[in-house]
C-alpha cells in the first residue's frame, strides 16, 4: 500500500525535517542498478527460474516481497557496528534502504528496541527508517513500503493498553499513521494474554494491517492464534531465528505448526549473522559479540559446508549468500529478512530471487548442515 505519512495526531505532534542528501545521487544510482540487473539477468542454465510474486503473510491481506530487510543493525552500538555509529554507517544504512526499494524488496522489519536508548544504542532504527521513507516519498509520493515493527514485552508493561501505547510511540518515531505488521518481539514473563488483546485492538483501531508474534514456541503460537481467531483476526506471522545451520523451528514443531495454522515464518538471522556468507573463516572470525558464537573452532567445523555452498552456487552463478537465502525460500511459507548495512549487501540479496535450488541441492545442504551439531540461539526463544 502507499504510505500514509503522519502530519499530526493526538499522540505525536510535530515533524522532522527530511534530509536531501539522497537526491544528489538518485539518477546515478538508478542507472547503476539497471546495469547491474542486466548483468544478473543471465543465469546459469541449471537454475530453475521462477516468477517472484509477493507472498501473503498468513491469513492476512498483507502481501510482502519474498525477501525482506532486517534493520536490527541500524543505529545499534551494542551488538553490531563495532560499538560505534557514525556518518559512514548512516549512509550505508540509507543506501541499503534505497537499493532494496529500487529492486522490489520493500518489506522492512524494525523494532522499538533496535538502536534505542534502552538498548544503549546511538539512534532508534525506527527513527532512521522513518527518515529514509520520508526522503523517498518526497521523490515518489506513491512509494510502496511494507513496514513491520515490534513491541518489547518488558516486565513493567501490563495489559492491552501497554501495546497500544508502545505502538503509538513507534508510529511517532516512524512518522507514519499506521504500520503494516505489528509483532510481539518475545513472550512476556507475564501478561501475554493482555498483549494478544492489544494486538487485536490495534487491528480494530486501524493502526496496523496485520499482527504477528516473534520467538514464540509451538504452544504459545497456538494459544495466540486461537485467541486472535476468536475475534476474527488472523495471526499473520511468527518471526524466529531460522537458517540452514539453525533449524530449531523445524525441530521444536514451530515450523510445522505455522504451516498447519497458516502462519508465515519470518526468518531472522537467515545468514547466521554472516557466518554463511563466506566472509568469515577460522583466521578471520566476526568481530564483537558474534565472535563469541562463531568462534574459530566453530568456523573450522563449518568449512566443509561453506565450501559446498560455494560450489553449488557456482552451478547457478550465485553467491553463497544467495544460495542460503534461496534455501530458506525453498522451505515454503518462509520470508527471510537478512540484515543489510550497505547498498552492496542489499543488492546481493536481490539475487536470491527469481530462481530455485533443485530438490537434490536443498536436501544435500540440509544433510551437510545436520552434521555440524548444535548452534547457539537466543535466550528469548526459551521463554
Amino acid at each position: 500500500m502507499a504510505l500514509q505519512l503522519q502530519v499530526s495526531s493526538g499522540w505525536c505532534v510535530g515533524s522532522r525535517k527530511s534530509r536531501g542528501s539522497s537526491l544528489i545521487s538518485e539518477r546515478e544510482r538508478q542507472e547503476r542498478m539497471k546495469m547491474m540487473m542486466t548483468t544478473k539477468a543471465v543465469d546459469s542454465a541449471s537454475a530453475v527460474k521462477t516468477s517472484e510474486e509477493k507472498l501473503k503473510l498468513g491469513g492476512s491481506d498483507l502481501e510482502v516481497s519474498r525477501v525482506g530487510i532486517g534493520a536490527w543493525s541500524w543505529g545499534d552500538t551494542t551488538y553490531w557496528n563495532d560499538f560505534q555509529w557514525d556518518d559512514r554507517k548512516l549512509k550505508g544504512a540509507k543506501a541499503a534502504f534505497d537499493t532494496s526499494i529500487d529492486n522490489g524488496i520493500n518489506f522492512i522489519d524494525t523494532a522499538e528496541v533496535y538502536g534505542s536508548r534502552l538498548a544503549l544504542g546511538a539512534i532508534s532504527s525506527e527513527t532512521l527508517l522513518g527518515r529514509f521513507i520520508k526522503e523517498r516519498t518526497a521523490i515518489n509520493p506513491e512509494l510502496e513500503v511494507s513496514v513491520a515493527t515490534k513491541f518489547a514485552a518488558l516486565p513493567w508493561r501490563f495489559g492491552r493498553q501497554s501495546v497500544i501505547n508502545a505502538l503509538k510511540d513507534s508510529l511517532c518515531r516512524l512518522k507514519l499513521s499506521s504500520v503494516d505488521l505489528y509483532q510481539l518481539h518475545w513472550p512476556g514473563i507475564w501478561g501475554n494474554e493482555g498483549y494478544i488483546d492489544g494486538l487485536g485492538d490495534a487491528v480494530e483501531m486501524g493502526l496496523v494491517k496485520a499482527v504477528g508474534v516473534s520467538n514464540y514456541n509451538e504452544k504459545r503460537l497456538r494459544d495466540a492464534h486461537k485467541k486472535l481467531k476468536e475475534r476474527g483476526i488472523p495471526l499473520a506471522s511468527n518471526q524466529v531465528n531460522y537458517s540452514l545451520i539453525y533449524r530449531a523451528a523445524e525441530e521444536n514443531g514451530v515450523k510445522a505448526a505455522c504451516d498447519e495454522l497458516g502462519v508465515t515464518v519470518i526468518a531472522y538471522s537467515p545468514l547466521a549473522q554472516g557466518a554463511l556468507t563466506g566472509k568469515y573463516t577460522p583466521e578471520n572470525p566476526p568481530s564483537g559479540p558474534r565472535g563469541r558464537i562463531y568462534t574459530p573452532e566453530f568456523l573450522t567445523k563449518l568449512q566443509p559446508l561453506a565450501n559446498r555452498i560455494k560450489e553449488i552456487g557456482q552451478n547457478y552463478d550465485k553467491t553463497p549468500t544467495q544460495v542460503v537465502l534461496n534455501w530458506l525460500i525453498a522451505q515454503e511459507n518462509v520470508v527471510p529478512i537478512p540484515g543489510a548495512k550497505t547498498g552492496e549487501q542489499a543488492e546481493e540479496f536481490v539475487g536470491a530471487l527469481g530462481w530455485r535450488l533443485s530438490n537434490e541441492h536443498v536436501e544435500e545442504l540440509r544433510s551437510l548442515a545436520s552434521k555440524l551439531g548444535p548452534v547457539v540461539g537466543f535466550p528469548v526463544e526459551n521463554l
